[in-house]
């Protein structure tokens, strides 16, 4: 399961440097594509925040309560964190994009918190949470923490080869050059 999730970073890694070069093009005054940052955001929304994390949160939980007698759930609390910043830039890119004029500096600051924020929050987790969770949990425990998670297992949509229309555009971005 760690392996999964280190594999979603790496997923996610990838869209967060997307967004870092369009919010470093947006900074020097060029245009940028807002569909393409609003579907990576909304995909960050769909999986990362419906899937991802809360995968995380169910095998943190668990070595907490059978492993850490009591340690408090800081991330948890880091994952709301990263969702308020993804629906605060969200509903900056759906005003653009309904032509309701925002400020340019708005949109870069968002941009800037939300990226900064993910690669903080995946930092941390690869820094101090996986290693506690790789060296704490044994096969039974995995096993028992499979058996929890199995609702919220799903393959990223994105990074699946089946087709799904729902992220084309996104999947298109990656197949040529924008």
């Amino acid at each position: 399961m760690l392996k999964r999730l280190m594999n979603d970073h790496k997923h996610i890694a990838v869209l967060l440097n997307v967004l870092k070069n369009k919010q470093m093009k947006l900074s020097e005054g060029e245009s940028i594509n807002f569909t393409l940052v609003r579907d990576i955001v909304e995909y960050m929304q769909g999986y990362a925040e419906r899937y991802h994390h809360p995968t995380e949160d169910i095998i943190y939980a668990y070595y907490l309560t059978h492993k850490a007698n009591g340690s408090v759930d800081k991330l948890s609390a880091d994952h709301e964190r990263v969702g308020q910043a993804s629906s605060a830039l969200m509903a900056t890119l759906n005003l653009i994009l309904s032509d309701i004029v925002v400020a340019r500096e708005k949109l870069i600051i968002d941009f800037a918190e939300y990226v900064a924020l993910q690669k903080q929050h995946m930092e941390m987790e690869e820094r101090e949470v996986f290693p506690l969770l790789s060296s704490g949990l044994t096969d039974q425990d995995w096993q028992l923490i499979e058996l929890e998670c199995q609702k919220a297992h799903i393959d990223a949509p994105f990074f699946q080869k089946q087709e799904q229309q729902e992220f084309e555009s996104l999947r298109a971005y990656f197949t040529t050059s924008d």
